[in-house]
């Protein structure tokens, strides 16, 4: 039975902002981020979410606002008293240390005893099932396992929040969905909150219990997956998270999700718009089409294959799509 680490705490900002020199990487943000959530910053490159991470952990200075864990204040606090632990993309891990010295090294800095840190080092080794593997060299490791023994380095400092920057992004799309499952199982354990960077919306949907999606250094929307999916609040959101279709209609606009468009495929009907093939795409279960509609200019539409094989179109026909309007989402 492994023990769960420190009480979780709430993380808050308040006006949070980073500058580098004249450029804001950070636009004054608040946002409350409740004990033990499984939180994703998510956004494309030079949004400003690795910046937050950094503000959190301490290893950026923080150009204006506060950032609270519980009731403290911690901005002016160094790194190793801020009840956070980061995980750095690259692991960071010491290529002469074994796995055990290397999980064991920040009790080493704390003065504790050899037997007492091994102790617990050989404990987070068994959390992350790397104890079979404590005497072996980072070199010897493959991607995941460097992963998991950086894990069980970073929960051996007892934190109340675990930062991930980019985790997964350096492994292979197997083994990213397989240790993205063992990061949620492993969050759910020890009930703090991990609060992870990554630019995937797939990884984020599949983590998350709150998505904070960044553009520019704002804050665009928070939400759960399914809020932040089905109801994005403007046509970044539409566009970068769900990959919808965003059409403007009596000068409004709305999004619509690609597998909530029909294809009726050679039939022509008042609820219908036509629309010119000009990309088919196979993605396994599903096939995406996208074509050229008079109405509403370029869409894509997702199928299920099976569907797709038995009433195959080619690019350049025109095909009909139809959707039920209530499936509309209006967008800010």
């Amino acid at each position: 039975m492994v023990n769960k680490l420190n009480n979780p705490e709430n993380l808050e900002f308040a006006i949070l902002t980073k500058k580098y020199g004249e450029t804001i990487a950070v636009d004054s943000i608040n946002l409350k981020i409740p004990a033990g959530t499984y939180c994703c910053f998510l956004g494309p490159s030079g949004c400003g979410k690795t910046s937050t991470l950094r503000m959190i952990a301490g290893h950026e200075e923080i150009s204006g606002g506060d950032i609270l864990l519980g009731s403290n204040i911690i901005n002016d606090l160094p790194p190793a008293k801020r009840g956070t632990a980061m995980m750095f993309q690259n692991y960071a891990l010491f290529p002469h240390l074994s796995c055990l010295d290397n999980v064991a090294f920040a009790l080493k800095m704390r003065g504790i005893k050899k037997n007492i840190r091994y102790e617990k080092s050989l404990e987070m080794l068994k959390l992350v099932q790397m104890e079979d593997y404590s005497d072996r060299y980072p070199n010897q490791l493959s991607g995941g396992q460097q992963q998991r023994v950086a894990l069980a380095r970073a929960l051996i400092t007892n934190p109340s929040i675990l930062l991930l920057d980019e985790p997964l992004s350096a492994l292979d799309p197997f083994l990213r969905i397989k240790m993205r499952s063992e990061l949620k199982t492993l969050q759910k354990k020890l009930g703090i909150s991990f609060i992870h960077v990554t630019h995937s919306q797939d990884e984020a949907m599949a983590l998350a219990d709150m998505i904070v999606v960044m553009n520019n250094g704002k804050i665009e929307q928070v939400g759960d997956p399914y809020e932040v999916f089905n109801k994005p609040k403007n046509e970044f959101i539409a566009n970068f998270v769900g990959g919808h279709n965003v059409i403007s209609k009596n000068n409004k606009s709305y999004s619509i999700r690609m597998d909530h468009i029909r294809i009726i495929n050679n039939i022509k009907s008042k609820d219908s718009y036509p629309m010119t093939v000009s990309e088919i795409e196979y993605q396994g279960q599903i096939v995406k089409v996208t074509g050229l509609t008079k109405d509403f200019g370029r869409l894509s539409v997702s199928i299920g294959d099976e569907i797709f094989l038995k009433n195959k179109f080619d690019i350049d026909d025109e095909i009909f799509l139809s959707w039920d309007k209530t499936k509309e989402n209006s967008l800010v």
